[in-house]
């Protein structure tokens, strides 16, 4: 018995320590067809005072794109970390069609949260028929363990993200997709599970060819 809650609880922190994402939205024009584009980029829009996030993100779904045959590129590579600042409409559209840019694929970072959790020190199941109930001793120790071993918290951290496949020719928005990411381990493993998530439904869409 020991060991089985041992287990149940060593599974709740391998549960609360992993990186997950998952798609929670999808929407697609109805008129969107595949297409074979020249150059898309991928523009991180994060505020964040730590770059590092905005670069994983961007750089892994460049990658992902690159390994379906697209030339894609990162906008923090192509024009640094103020893309557009002070640009007005036409200015940034220029910038892009000079760059050969006709298709960006955006990634917003909508929300972040932090909630505080308790895992207990042991997991316990009522039952007056159990073993250890059958048994003072049994009984009084397991009572003791539940009652003067403590559990912990942990802090899990919850991303909400958009991003969006935008045509540049007219600007039309052709595809978007809204995700949550809970407890990533760090950026670079967040950037890797994202970038292949959101490329696979792009694909699975019928928006590249």
């Amino acid at each position: 018995m020991k060991t089985l809650l041992s287990f149940v609880v060593f599974s709740l922190v391998l549960m609360t320590g992993c990186g997950t994402s998952r798609i929670t939205s999808a929407w697609k024009a109805p008129d969107a067809a595949a297409q074979r584009y020249n150059k898309i980029m991928v523009l991180g829009l994060i505020r964040t005072a730590d770059r590092t996030l905005q670069e994983n993100m961007e750089s892994h779904m460049v990658g992902d794109l690159q390994a379906l045959g697209y030339n894609a590129v990162s906008s923090l590579h192509e024009y640094g970390p103020k893309a557009f600042d002070g640009m007005d409409e036409q200015a940034a559209m220029n910038k892009l069609k000079n760059s050969g840019v006709d298709a960006v694929i955006t990634i917003v970072l909508l929300d972040k949260e932090k909630e505080k959790s308790y895992v207990p020190g042991h997991i316990y199941y009522y039952s007056p028929y159990s073993y250890y109930y059958r048994h003072f001793w049994g009984y009084h120790t397991a009572i003791y363990r539940r009652i003067y071993e403590p559990g912990y918290y942990v802090m899990n951290t919850r991303y909400f993200w958009e991003s969006n496949v935008y045509e540049m020719d007219t600007q039309k928005l052709l595809f978007s997709v809204q995700t949550q990411s809970f407890n990533p381990s760090d950026s670079e493993s967040l950037g890797h599970e994202y970038g292949q998530l959101i490329v696979k439904s792009i694909t699975e869409h019928g928006l590249l060819q």
